[in-house]
């Protein structure tokens, strides 16, 4: 199993040297991780100046020296994109992306780099998963990553994997007894739009971004009520965006386009 790992909190987070350990078990691992965090900038890339990256080394307890990957310029996104491409000899059979530092559920998939990984590897066709740990700041990535290692080896794992795009969410009340896992749809009910607003020492307006107001309870359980339970989470993703039921009442629409004026001389 060749495993490409990646995250958005940057090269040397915790939660992305947890998840390799774990991995390295049971596979054979590449890193190929943003140089700097990354956090919410979903699934941006870099086009308007050059991509830059370097190999990266780490000492082992011997003394040797063992090449981890890559450390990118850019955004995750960038990461995986380049990796693929580029930069592997072989196509890897799994993207893995994490641990990531906090939470990436309902509207919050949509703005999150570790999800944005996660797909830009389903846009290759490889299986790929998003990995996160509630916020903690003394957070127990190791446990989260045996955790993930529980959900993802019986998908990622047996032949055939499973080919799908998926986002894993680790509540830390699964850290501190019998972990369950829900299968659930990604909420998405309207949170976190508030700003506090300050002045800086040089009188200037500046707005802090929030996470208020905390997303409400709804009827269907979703990917936010089931880790406010304490249940791990579990969400198939897919990167398609057509609203494929309004595709015939779009198409029943009597168009009339008048054509503009033309620039060919009489």
């Amino acid at each position: 199993m060749r495993v490409l790992l990646t995250n958005d909190d940057g090269i040397y987070a915790p939660g992305l040297a947890a998840m390799e350990r774990a991995l390295r078990k049971e596979a054979d691992v590449t890193v190929a991780s943003p140089q700097v965090e990354q956090s919410g900038v979903g699934h941006s890339i870099t086009f308007l100046k050059p991509l830059v990256c370097h190999e990266i080394y780490e000492r082992e307890p011997d003394g040797t020296e063992r090449r981890r990957g890559w450390s990118v310029e850019g955004s995750p996104a960038d990461c995986v994109k380049l990796t693929v491409a580029e930069l592997l000899d072989q196509r890897p059979d799994l993207v893995v992306s994490g641990i990531n530092s906090g939470l990436n559920a309902g509207i919050n998939v949509l703005y999150s780099g570790t999800v944005a990984a996660a797909i830009e590897g389903a846009f290759f066709g490889i299986p790929s998963v998003a990995v996160s740990l509630e916020y903690d700041e003394h957070a127990r990535y190791d446990e989260a990553a045996a955790l993930a290692m529980q959900v993802l080896r019986p998908l990622f794992w047996r032949k055939p994997m499973y080919g799908g795009l998926v986002n894993l969410n680790i509540p830390l009340a699964a850290l501190s007894g019998r972990a369950e896992i829900r299968v659930v749809p990604m909420g998405v009910a309207r949170y976190g739009d508030a700003f506090i607003k300050r002045t800086d020492p040089r009188g200037r307006t500046y707005y802090w971004a929030s996470n208020d107001p905390p997303p409400q309870p709804t009827e269907q359980e979703t990917d936010l009520t089931a880790l406010f339970q304490g249940f791990v989470t579990l969400t198939p993703l897919r990167f398609d965006l057509t609203n494929t039921p309004r595709l015939d009442e779009l198409s029943a629409f009597a168009w009339d386009l008048e054509a503009g004026p033309s620039n060919r001389s009489e």
